[in-house]
């Protein structure tokens, strides 16, 4: 629990070895947005704690702890400058060549290059002036350059279509390589090949395991695989 606020988790034990990939997924409300706001220190939790890397998030700099996750939200922050000023923010020493290749990273490059100014493109308050896949891109171009031990991706796959969510994944899944990995999904599509999947269900952790062992056991899980792909679910294999 944390603060004044009712209880959104409870009971909630994860544990993610380092360079592994987790999946956090659930219905709309389970609370898996919370555990990506306590790891930044949105807020704090008020019993239990919070550790990266052994150590309680409590007692590192706040700096230091953001500084070390790499965040990409469907909520992108974006200002009002140019395609360049919005990649580089927070890396701000990166180079050209460094640039473009986190944007090729990303499967940005190209809707880049096509901009009418290309990188010194301005574009828009808030990213307006970009689709939501393409804003999504950047954010991702912006975490390969920051280069962070953890990478968190929330949600980053909702609201685009189907080749930009593949886009995306294939993105997300080159720079998800030697480094500790959140996915927060809609799409369960997005999530089948992470180390390990954690379920949660009103705050509660209810299943935990890989794909092919959660569609075994045919709970929760199995059941939003086969709202989300019209398969039919059978105990030990789908």
């Amino acid at each position: 629990s944390n603060g004044n606020r009712p209880s959104v988790l409870s009971g909630l034990s994860l544990h993610i070895p380092a360079g592994e990939t987790a999946a956090i997924v659930g219905a709309t409300g389970a609370g898996k947005s919370t555990v990506i706001k306590l790891l930044l220190r949105f807020y704090d939790v008020k019993s239990g704690h919070v550790c990266l890397d052994g150590h309680d998030i409590r007692t590192l700099k706040l700096a230091d702890l953001r500084g070390a996750i790499g965040l990409v939200s469907q909520d992108v922050f974006l200002f009002h400058g140019t395609v360049r000023e919005n990649i580089i923010y927070g890396t701000f020493n990166a180079t050209d060549e460094q640039i473009v290749r986190a944007a090729k990273i990303a499967e940005a490059h190209d809707f880049i290059t096509n901009l009418p100014q290309g990188y010194d493109t301005i574009v828009g308050e808030r990213g307006q002036k970009l689709s939501g896949g393409q804003r999504q891109r950047l954010s991702i171009a912006r975490a390969v350059l920051k280069d962070p031990p953890v990478l968190i991706l929330d949600e980053a796959t909702s609201s685009v279509d189907n080749e930009t969510e593949a886009a995306i994944q294939r993105s997300m899944e080159r720079i998800a390589v030697g480094r500790t990995t959140i996915v927060i999904a809609h799409r369960l599509s997005t999530v089948r090949n992470a180390d390990k999947i954690f379920v949660l269900d009103r705050g509660r952790l209810v299943e935990q395991g890989r794909h092919e062992e959660l569609i075994a056991a045919n709970g929760i899980y199995a059941s939003l695989w086969r709202v989300q792909t019209g398969e039919r679910v059978v105990s030990g294999r789908s």
